[in-house]
């Protein structure tokens, strides 16, 4: 992992070990043999990392989750366990893209950090899906959050992902409340009738309301509350309305919480999201949802900066393992960073970027190589780092 750090270029595991093993005491192949069918899992080390941000980032109240897909290309045919997909970043509404490479289904921990400003995402837990298992993102996801929970077990969480998953609403997910965004052409009923005591069947939904454009269109004024939302670290003004629906073809036992955002200058189309958390207000349903943003960044980050597309490892367990490894140094470098901040700024400002206030993870990246060079070159020294300030 640290020769994985302070590798600059492409994070191919050839090029990996000549920081890793500079000395070529095994040889290349030993390297690709411990990824590829090396006896160790990748559970243990995404817990121990989990536990250790959570208590770092978040000692006390809601856990704050996020959840998505992406695709991580690869090139080659025999890649074990790549596939078809589809790409997100090069699909639009009237075109969809495929391309080859690994799905990746990622939970991700949202921290607020020290110094304010956009959320961060750090990965917490990983699947790859695999079109021979057969199993759905919603599934793989459902199954990380039982983990999670299971490695938390004092914990509450809040689970947030886009439309794809809204179904996990329904999903029985322990200690979790889930938001997501609800389509547009929802069957949303009323509440179920209570029992008559007459023979027969119970009624399981009330009567048929409006679909949510028609819901919001049906609102009087008075439903309307002007609301501070937090955009990504900005506040912007929006107008909310709450309905609280039985979404029968999602969850069947319970109602929901349905929150209508609009733009009170018109610019934007109405957003409709859902909660499972009838407590919560609109804004904060709207704030939690805009702070989904976070795990795109890090998708972004982790395959530029990070090496999730580079190792060239193909067979067996070794692609999964390596794009594990990859998101899961992505969380430990930003734990560093986030543990050692000082309100001190750690980069240089630059004469065309002065606004910068912010750092990103390209920046806990370079700090961590210092870091990490420093202890390699003072252990080198002879005198120690106190001969070497001296001369």
């Amino acid at each position: 992992m640290t020769g994985w750090v302070l590798t600059p270029g492409r994070h191919t595991l050839t090029r990996v070990l000549t920081l890793a093993d500079p000395d070529g005491r095994r040889a290349h192949d030993a390297y690709h043999r411990f990824v590829r069918t090396g006896r160790w899992t990748t559970g243990p080390l995404w817990r121990v990392l989990a536990v250790h941000a959570v208590a770092l980032t978040c000692p006390q109240g809601v856990v704050e989750l996020l959840v998505d897909d992406t695709l991580a290309h690869k090139s080659g045919r025999q890649v074990a366990g790549a596939g078809v997909f589809r790409d997100a970043i090069r699909s639009t509404v009237k075109r969809i893209v495929y391309a080859w490479g690994l799905n990746l289904v990622v939970v991700c921990l949202r921290v607020s950090p020290p110094w304010g400003g956009t959320p961060i995402a750090l990965p917490i837990n990983l699947r790859v899906r695999t079109k021979t298992q057969g199993n759905k993102t919603t599934e793989l996801a459902a199954e990380m959050i039982e983990e999670i929970a299971g490695w938390l077990p004092e914990r509450s969480f809040h689970l947030t992902g886009d439309g794809a998953y809204a179904c996990l609403l329904g999903a029985q997910l322990p200690r979790t409340h889930v938001t997501s965004r609800m389509r547009r052409d929802a069957a949303l009923y009323e509440p179920a009738p209570p029992r008559t005591g007459k023979r027969g069947r119970p009624a399981l939904k009330g009567n048929r309301l409006g679909k949510p454009p028609e819901l919001a269109a049906a609102a009087p004024s008075t439903a309307w509350t002007e609301v501070t939302v937090d955009m990504r670290g900005r506040d912007v003004q929006r107008l909310v309305a709450v309905f609280d629906v039985l979404w029968y073809a999602v969850r069947k036992d319970a109602l929901v919480r349905l929150v209508v955002v609009r733009d009170p200058a018109g610019k934007e189309p109405d957003d409709f999201f859902v909660t499972t958390d009838l407590s919560a207000s609109g804004a904060d349903i709207a704030s939690r949802y805009a702070g989904r943003w976070p795990i795109e960044c890090c998708f972004k980050d982790a395959k530029q900066h990070a090496g999730v597309e580079r190792p060239q490892s193909w067979k067996d367990q070794g692609p999964a393992r390596a794009v594990m490894l990859a998101f899961w140094l992505h969380t430990a470098v930003w734990c560093c960073y986030l543990a050692s901040w000082n309100d001190k700024p750690t980069w240089r400002t630059r004469p065309w970027y002065t606004r910068k206030t912010t750092p990103s993870f390209l920046d806990a990246l370079a700090a961590q190589r210092r870091i990490l060079w420093n202890e390699r070159i003072t252990a080198l020294s002879p005198g120690g780092l106190s001969q070497c300030q001296a001369a």
